[in-house]
């Protein structure tokens, strides 16, 4: 089975399951280093940002079957804070420490310059190194998403998106260049990355908007797990009661990164 959707329970409990249900054990027993992404675009707590227990549910998981190296990398979207301090603020700081895990921010460090013709709004783009070294675990929360209809696994990629690059002149947001022609942009980057897997908190879920409003009531109490992520965020769509047929990145078809 490549995807499934199971009850949560809680993180400890349900992540394991989701993970055995699809046999991610043989995956990650073959990987040397695995970086776990989580949605942690500004400093809102859970459910707006990826809850460092489920980081660590999967982190226990990993070393269960696997000698890999394990980071949690993420770049922040805000423009008034750096990762660091949001992965403090979240609890990540303390997580990390007691996991011995490294924390990365995603938005400093080495680069590589890729390019695809094929593509109208990135013909060339430019992504941590650290991308194409490891072994991608996306890690969202299941939020709707005002300018992208709903944000999921495809969607968190965007946290590898520099700012030197990609912040543009808002101000607001370090990614904000996405922000332009967003459902394009998102197709763009997805033929340049996509996760290895995805696992998706919809544990509550975030009814209208990914940066506040109303939770899901009553919560979705789920957990999506696969290897594609366009699947699982077709999946995550209809819990939201969304069409994924309307949401562009999500409609634009299967790829993978050349």
């Amino acid at each position: 089975m490549d995807l499934t959707e199971s009850d949560f329970e809680s993180f400890e409990k349900s992540i394991p399951d989701a993970l055995d249900t699809i046999a991610a054990h043989r995956q990650l027993a073959e990987q040397s280093a695995i970086l776990i992404k989580p949605n942690l675009t500004t400093d809102s707590p859970h459910p707006i940002t990826t809850s460092p227990e489920c980081c660590q549910a999967i982190i226990k998981y990993i070393r269960k079957y696997s000698k890999a190296e394990i980071v949690i990398a993420e770049g922040c979207g805000a423009a008034n804070y750096e990762t660091d301090e949001i992965f403090e603020k979240l609890g990540y700081t303390v997580m990390a420490a007691e996991q011995s895990v490294p924390l990365i921010d995603l938005n400093y460090g080495p680069v590589k310059k890729l390019t695809d013709p094929g593509c109208p709004v990135f013909p060339q783009m430019y992504l941590p190194e650290i991308a194409f070294s490891h072994y991608i675990i996306s890690v969202p929360v299941l939020k709707a998403h005002s300018l992208a209809g709903m944000t999921g696994s495809l969607k968190n990629m965007m946290g590898f998106a520099p700012p030197k690059y990609y912040s543009g002149s808002h101000g607001v947001w370090k990614k904000a260049v996405f922000h332009e022609k967003m459902q394009q942009s998102l197709i763009d980057l997805t033929r340049y990355l996509v996760p290895d897997l995805s696992i998706m908190d919809c544990s509550i879920g975030m009814a209208e908007f990914h940066l506040g409003g109303p939770q899901c009531n009553p919560p979705v109490k789920k957990i999506i797990a696969g290897y594609n992520p366009w699947e699982v965020d077709r999946e995550a769509a209809g819990l939201l009661g969304l069409n994924w047929e309307d949401i562009g990145h999500i409609a634009a078809g299967f790829s993978t990164p050349s």
